[in-house]
């Protein structure tokens, strides 16, 4: 080989270096910028994980607290006892619910009671709503109040039940028939075993003879 050949042989060199060196530089470019956009693309998903799960976390107690706050309610609630004379009573209902502000009132839908069921003494009143008052042993019916006992049926608009001393009482006016005749008044109250009935304010009463 000449000193001529040598001399042209390393003048190419220089552009298939130039080429390598300029594809080595482009690839040090795009390391750079990946260097720096990936960290950046990280930074922010990480962000906006730590972001969905406090908004998910923040959105979800009120929720929470919503629904620990919503009322207890049960469907074909069933309470059994006996007053203080022996007499077994059962109380059920199409719902019975509990008031958030007093747990001791339980809000009755139809509202059926029995007391001393298939015994000599028994009576039955229901209604078309109600509140147990389990303090107090009280309950309420109210709306179209029906209420029998093994001689007389009477319809009320309000009834007063006390599951402790067997007593019924009433404010509001009643009417109805029992074994002396129709009735009617303004109050009312069922006393003793049911062999005792009072009726006060505005007292009508219309006798018929016992048939032989």
């Amino acid at each position: 080989m000449t000193a001529t050949d040598a001399v042209l042989s390393d003048s190419s060199l220089p552009e298939h270096r130039r080429a390598d060196f300029e594809r080595w530089r482009r690839r040090s470019r795009l390391i750079r910028t990946l260097r720096v956009v990936l960290p950046a693309v990280i930074a922010l998903i990480l962000a906006g994980l730590i972001g969905s799960v406090a908004w998910s976390t923040f959105s979800a107690q009120p929720k929470a607290s919503g629904a620990g706050d919503e009322p207890i309610r049960l469907l074909n609630p069933r309470f059994m006892g006996r007053d203080d004379k022996g007499r077994a009573f059962r109380l059920t209902a199409d719902t019975a619910t509990r008031d958030p502000s007093d747990y001791q009132r339980v809000i009755l839908q139809k509202p059926a009671l029995v007391l001393d069921e298939n015994g000599p003494d028994e009576m039955r009143i229901n209604g078309a709503s109600g509140v147990f008052h389990e303090q107090t042993g009280k309950l309420e019916l109210t709306n179209g109040v029906r209420m029998a006992d093994t001689k007389n049926a009477f319809a009320t608009a309000a009834s007063m039940f006390d599951t402790k001393t067997g007593e019924v009482v009433g404010s509001g006016p009643i009417q109805g028939a029992g074994g002396l005749g129709e009735i009617s008044a303004e109050s009312y109250g069922v006393y003793g075993k049911g062999e005792r009935m009072v009726f006060k304010g505005g007292v009508r009463t219309r006798l018929e003879p016992n048939k032989k």
